[in-house]
């Protein structure tokens, strides 16, 4: 097979994070679909961090590029496919690849949290253990506080715990976390808000 034997699978999700729609679900369904042979290719305003951890889960490797302050192009190859293997490291070894370390510094700050994550934690919801990470997601646009908390878990090891708090129960990253196996609690907020104790799996 040659490289233009190489199907490739384009998804922007860039018009819908401007109508502050969430794309996660759209993402995930597009590669459900996909087969090993196929090349998929995110068009987004951003670096997808915690996205690249979930497809890692699911055999895929990555190429990230930056195209422009808000367009990046991720480029994810599953293992089966060799030849897109292939021509993924001949990228990475161009030195195109944005992603072939990962943010170390970035990685081992975050699971302390940065002063303005920190929120005053319930009690009740944190009785259990002490969160290593809280964030405060209220306010934030989708799908900043998926991806924020994705990112925070990966983060972290086994069995410590993240706090967040949202504008509302986030329908999505519960989703995912029964995908991912982190057992979580939820709280409503006498103000509509929500706080959510998810335990790394």
């Amino acid at each position: 097979m040659s490289p233009f034997d190489v199907h490739i699978v384009e998804l922007d999700v860039r018009p819908h994070l401007s109508k502050k729609l969430e794309p996660f679900q759209l993402i995930m369904d597009t590669v459900k679909g996909l087969r090993p042979e196929d090349v998929f290719v995110l068009h987004a305003p951003f670096k997808p961090t915690p996205l690249l951890g979930i497809l890692k889960l699911k055999g895929y490797s990555n190429s990230s590029e930056r195209k422009s302050s808000d367009h990046w192009v991720t480029t994810f190859v599953h293992k089966k496919n060799k030849t897109g293997a292939k021509a993924l490291s001949a990228m990475v070894l161009s030195g195109s690849d944005a992603n072939t370390k990962p943010d170390s510094e970035e990685e081992s700050a975050s699971c302390h949290g940065h002063p303005e994550e920190h929120a005053v934690a319930n009690q009740n919801i944190e009785a259990q253990q002490s969160p290593k990470v809280i964030l405060d997601n209220r306010g934030l646009e989708p799908p900043q506080p998926m991806m924020r908390t994705l990112a925070a878990l990966e983060r972290c090891k086994p069995g410590e715990v993240v706090l967040i708090h949202n504008d509302r129960v986030p329908v999505f990253l519960i989703e995912e976390l029964n995908n991912l196996g982190c057992p979580y609690m939820i709280e409503d907020q006498a103000d509509g808000t929500a706080k959510v104790r998810i335990e790394k799996g």
